[in-house]
């Protein structure tokens, strides 16, 4: 439903870092692609978790779901990520029927965590549980009655006809009271430049979250955004640091997933 990947990144590049390819990730990257030594691969969320598995880039902005499906052999490099402490404005259920009565949902393929989210939200808040089904096509969304996005795509191509919408990090905050971790920047378990790359991506979100409504003006529109919205997101809607409130909700999430049997032996991966 969309492109999987597009580099910008210098193959004499000295670190390969995979970003995801939305608005959300620009604040944690700002200043990265002028480094000489760093290349960035941008990336849908999905496709991050096997750049990195498969060694194309040395760190990714993974899914939190995908660092707890790991076995370990990733750990979390930053206190850098991607997270909501309610609204998120891009990760959002449509539905035709109100969400106590769905029965299936057609899933983002770009996305990971986001479906085990939407999994137990339906099951522990709305007490069903749902069918998940993958959405072939962006197109055949408004075919379906209810649909999982992620994304620039909900605000730039959002579908028509739904009478009901159910944002995750909302319903997740309204749930638990805890802010919900989407992504956190992950590397190879003990690799020898963790620390250091791990100081540089702290310092890139310091800046970029600094300049975080000039990003938003600037890279908001050349993605179909209206830039007073891109604003928002960017500076209202999403966070940037792992707060310990932010830690905390990660390990609910992954308790919760562990107990489902979506993440299995995980909590100790995200510490």
């Amino acid at each position: 439903m969309t492109c999987d990947t597009h580099a910008t990144m210098n193959p004499q590049a000295e670190v390969k870092l995979g970003v995801v390819a939305f608005l959300n990730s620009r604040p944690l990257i700002e200043g990265l692609d002028q480094d000489a030594d760093m290349g960035l691969h941008f990336a849908v969320p999905s496709a991050l978790a096997r750049l990195l598995r498969t060694g194309r880039v040395d760190a990714a902005l993974v899914p939190v779901i995908d660092v707890a499906r790991s076995g370990g052999r990733w750990e979390r490099i930053s206190t850098g990520g991607i997270l909501s402490d309610g609204e998120t404005l891009t990760v959002r259920v449509f539905s035709r029927v109100p969400p106590e009565r769905l029965e299936t949902l057609h899933v983002d393929g770009d996305s990971h965590t986001s479906v085990v989210l939407a999994r137990l939200i339906w099951q522990h808040w709305y007490r069903r549980l749902i069918q998940i089904l993958p959405l072939q096509e962006l197109a055949c969304a408004e075919a379906c009655a209810s649909v999982l996005l992620i994304g620039d795509k909900v605000v730039t191509d959002r579908p028509r006809g739904f009478d009901h919408e159910v944002d995750l990090g909302l319903a997740w905050k309204q749930w638990t009271g805890l802010p919900f971790v989407f992504a956190v920047w992950a590397a190879n378990a003990g690799a020898p430049g963790n620390a250091a790359l791990s100081r540089r991506l702290d310092e890139a979100r310091d800046r970029g979250v600094a300049r975080a409504a000039d990003l938003a003006r600037e890279h908001g529109p050349l993605r179909g955004w209206p830039a007073d919205l891109a604003v928002r997101y960017l500076t209202q809607n999403l966070s940037f640091r792992l707060t310990p409130e932010a830690v905390e909700g990660m390990r609910r999430f992954i308790s919760l997933a562990t107990a489902e049997g979506l993440a299995v032996g995980a909590e100790e991966r995200v510490t």
